[in-house]
């Protein structure tokens, strides 16, 4: 066994998290469940999500056979709804073939499984060595061999991926596993790494040289662009019109807002339904929300009605809006709609918000 391994085990033994609730028993759902959820997101979330999941959804048939909508709802505020997507997608599938996934190569047939996913899935699963490469592992791996160059790079990647598989123990696969990506997480962490406590003291090569808080390196600079988007209040009593989003794409199935580009099509979309519009402003500031490849600036603008006009209301094709009562609002909306409507309720627009007027 190697000596990264052989010390990282052994500090695991004493400090790694040994309870966290997908860990008893390692079984395939929810240990798939979790590295799904774990994408991207830092294990403090993803606990009370995973809880909410297996309370609702207590293994695979019953999210193969939940409305995408249920999931959806369970998912929001987790972000990157892609994956909650792909999760009931494979679940379904999963459930149609009868059994789960027993190899890496298996796993990664499934929608949203990639390679790293797939190897942590199976190497606690089967207690298996094999290498795995998420973000707290390419972290402790570009310190302890001083890789410079960005991780995206497909030759850094590379790289990487032949350096974890160098390291692997012959045996303990899972807490291997669990404990590398602990490491990262408490330890090793982003920012400023906590040398001082870490069990490859001596071994490190980043930390020998002094740079390992500048690894690894940072995605070539690049300017996030900037978009903007109009979203509809559309307000009647205490009733707020909302429409469900296209399948794909950003917060996809999600329900959110009528959205626009301009303020030209709002005025189409007042006209087209018919709408009386008693009073019409914007909110005191735009929402601004940073996506991974540019940042959205959401711009509420308040349309109060003075009476509920006849359905169908259509934002755009084949795209009809639904009433709400406020205190109905449905859970499966992204968090900047959520907060983008907190933020517009009840607020007294005639002396705090900027008038719109329609052009």
């Amino acid at each position: 066994m190697t000596k990264f391994a052989t010390r990282l085990l052994h500090w695991f033994d004493q400090y790694g998290r040994h309870d966290l609730p997908w860990q008893s028993p390692r079984a395939p759902y929810p240990v798939w469940l979790s590295e799904v959820m774990l994408q991207q997101t830092q294990v403090a979330t993803v606990i009370p999500y995973f809880q909410r999941f297996m309370a609702t959804f207590a293994d695979v048939e019953q999210l193969a056979k939940a409305e995408q909508d249920e999931v959806l709802a369970l998912w929001a505020g987790l972000g990157y709804y892609s994956r909650a997507r792909n999760l009931h997608k494979a679940a379904q599938l999963i459930y149609r073939q009868g059994y789960f996934p027993k190899t890496v190569e298996q796993w990664q047939e499934l929608p949203g499984v990639g390679r790293s996913t797939a190897a942590a899935i199976v190497s606690q699963v089967e207690d298996m060595p094999l290498a795995i490469l998420d973000g707290n592992v390419k972290r402790v791996l570009c310190r302890f061999f001083a890789i410079e160059g960005w991780p995206g790079d497909k030759k850094v990647a590379d790289l990487l991926w032949q350096k974890a598989e160098s390291l692997l123990p012959d045996k303990r696969g899972a807490d291997y596993t669990q404990a590398i990506m602990d490491l990262g997480a408490t330890i090793c962490k982003r920012g400023k790494a906590d040398c001082t406590h870490c069990p490859l003291q001596g071994l490190c090569k980043g930390s020998m040289l002094g740079i390992q808080n500048s690894l690894p390196q940072k995605k070539p600079g690049k300017k996030l662009p900037q978009r903007k988007k109009y979203f509809a209040l559309v307000q009647y009593q205490n009733r707020l019109l909302l429409y469900k989003r296209p399948p794909l794409g950003i917060w996809g199935g999600l329900w959110s807002l009528p959205e626009f580009d301009t303020l030209e099509e709002i005025e189409h979309f007042i006209r087209k339904n018919a709408f009386k519009v008693k009073k019409r402003h914007t909110g005191v500031e735009p929402l601004l929300h940073k996506f991974s490849h540019f940042q959205l600036e959401l711009q509420p603008v308040w349309l109060q009605l003075e009476e509920q006009p006849l359905s169908p209301y259509k934002v755009m094709e084949d795209s009809n809006c639904l009433w709400y009562n406020y205190a109905d609002i449905p859970k499966g909306m992204a968090t900047p709609i959520k907060k983008l409507i907190e933020e517009t309720r009840n607020k007294n627009y005639e002396q705090n918000g900027k008038l719109y007027q329609a052009g």
